[in-house]
């Protein structure tokens, strides 16, 4: 390991939990600790018995993320490339169709604390942990000899980095990145601002779920939370008619432009918010083929569940009502806090008030390359329903 290593010493609750095989330890079950924000710290239980090395911070609720459980391994420069050619060596056999893909998706790529997404020849990082931080020569360095990428880009405007201590920012590590890149998706480009995008410019983790939208769609089609379009373009390519309804005229103009890119002539673009359109479409009496449903996370934490189930069930339960009879519905949830059962119910409770009948075509996550791990229920998060109206 080279230098000497602080020590950690954890509660037994602390250590049953790494044992299981998650990687966080609360700050609350910390026993002792030396070391500073951004070290790289031994873990032990109370008997002194090695559970692994992790990256420490005190300021941190999450004050361990264990990233190593093998005795005398260094997280050094040769750690980081091995995590990042295991992460490349599976995406490679995932048969992903499309030139942006994620790279590495932290805890469940085993490096806590950092995202590495991938758009054609460039790379854009995310950062939620001091430790990653303090070490990013090592990664971009790692990154350079895997992917030889003409620029690497941190994304370091996320919010969430506060409660690491971080500051926010956004620089280039490596070569040159331009503001925005044009990616394929399947039959579908489009443009992605790399530099003020949504997460690291676009959410990657709808790709397969698109695709599927895509298949299903038909005849006229409603596209609600439509962002910078994804969904509505693939849609677009099969149905007679899209609408795509978002309350940001900056990502409708987004939409419009990723329209104009793929030669699609057969999409209107509505500003308006969401539940108030819904409303009054549906009221209305006004029918579709296809509705998409794609709201950003309504349950940011578990106290928001209650109100996050009320706004969930008021839009599914429009989308149902505005359903043609055979009409298909495909309805996300990417809120952590609602889980899949959870959204089962929600959806069986709009079913019921809206006097519908559906049949379930699909149920679906999130693309294979944000892989789930079994030992750590955070990793799971995206829902995707796809549903069909029989009465």
């Amino acid at each position: 390991m080279g230098e000497p290593v602080p020590e950690v010493v954890v509660s037994g609750r602390g250590a049953s939990r790494v044992r299981a095989g998650h990687p966080w330890v609360y700050r609350s079950d910390l026993l002792r600790a030396a070391g500073e924000a951004g070290d790289v710290v031994r873990v032990e239980d109370r008997r002194g018995r090695f559970l692994g090395y992790a990256f420490y911070n005190p300021r941190s609720e999450i004050a361990l993320r264990v990233a190593e459980r093998r005795e005398g391994v260094g997280i050094d420069g040769a750690w980081f490339g091995s995590r990042l050619r295991a992460a490349l060596e599976y995406r490679a056999g995932l048969g992903i169709d499309g030139d942006a893909y994620r790279l590495l998706h932290a805890e469940a790529d085993g490096v806590p604390g950092l995202v590495a997404d991938v758009y054609g020849e460039h790379v854009v990082l995310q950062v939620g942990s001091a430790a990653v931080e303090r070490r990013l020569e090592l990664v971009v360095r790692a990154l350079a000899e895997l992917l030889s990428p003409a620029g690497v880009l941190l994304r370091g405007d996320a919010g969430s980095r506060r409660r690491e201590g971080l500051r926010r920012t956004v620089a280039v590590l490596h070569g040159k990145v331009p503001e925005a890149v044009v990616v394929r998706e399947g039959p579908v480009r489009y443009r992605v601002p790399l530099w003020r995008g949504q997460k690291t410019g676009a959410f990657l983790d709808q790709r397969e779920n698109r695709l599927a939208a895509g298949r299903h769609a038909r005849g006229r089609v409603l596209d609600v939370f439509s962002y910078g379009g994804g969904f509505a373009l693939h849609a677009a390519r099969r149905a007679a008619s899209v609408e795509a309804v978002d309350s940001s005229a900056a990502a409708l103009e987004q939409a419009r432009e990723n329209a104009r890119l793929n030669g699609l002539g057969n999409l209107s673009f509505v500003e308006a918010n969401a539940f108030d359109l819904l409303r009054a479409r549906s009221d209305a009496g006004e029918a579709y083929d296809t509705v998409i449903l794609d709201p950003p996370a309504f349950a940011r934490t578990r106290r928001d569940l209650p109100r996050a189930a009320r706004a969930y069930k008021e839009i599914n339960l429009r989308a149902m009502k505005l359903l043609a009879p055979g009409g298909v519905l495909v309805t996300c949830s990417c809120s952590y806090h609602l889980s899949r059962e959870a959204m089962e119910g929600v959806l069986r409770s709009a079913a019921a008030d809206a006097g519908r009948s559906l049949r379930v075509l699909e149920w679906r996550g999130q693309a294979a390359d944000h892989p789930e791990v079994l030992n750590i229920p955070e990793t799971r998060y995206l829902k995707c329903a796809v549903l069909e109206r029989l009465c």
